[in-house]
């Protein structure tokens, strides 16, 4: 499925999507870093909300009517994953994906897992678990999941 973050168009592989809805209203949890969100409910569940923008270089300007919010599971563990808009299907590419630009920053090159041309442009291709991971990075008492 490819989506809009900020000015970039990403694909996110539809096996690691539990679900797409309406951007939801989270609630911010003190001490988090800027990629994080907040949390919010989900299905009677907390459900940490990731925001990309700050990791992908992209500015963070208020979300458009049209965000969505992908959740995103793998490894019995869901957040979901902020996006300005859903823009359809990726069709099928020849060939292999390239690999990310050498010019990426470290966090770009640790959530994108290579670069397609959809004939319309680049699509930079979202791993589901390396978003996940980013969990890794929080202190653990926040690493609930």
């Amino acid at each position: 499925m490819v989506v809009r973050i900020g000015a970039g168009r990403y694909a996110v592989g539809l096996s690691g999507i539990a679900e797409v809805v309406t951007a939801p209203q989270t609630t911010r949890v003190p001490g988090l870093p800027r990629w994080l969100t907040g949390v919010a409910n989900w299905r009677g569940r907390v459900l940490p909300v990731l925001d990309l923008r700050p990791l992908l270089g992209e500015e963070q300007n208020p979300l458009p009517s049209s965000s969505r919010l992908v959740i995103l599971s793998a490894d019995q563990f869901e957040a979901g994953l902020l996006v300005d808009s859903v823009l359809g299907l990726l069709s099928p590419i020849e060939g292999s994906p390239q690999p990310v630009p050498a010019t990426a920053t470290a966090d770009v090159a640790a959530l994108v897992v290579g670069v397609v041309d959809d004939g319309q442009g680049p699509v930079s291709l979202l791993g589901e678990r390396e978003v996940l991971q980013l969990r890794s990075r929080l202190a653990p008492d926040l690493r609930a999941g």
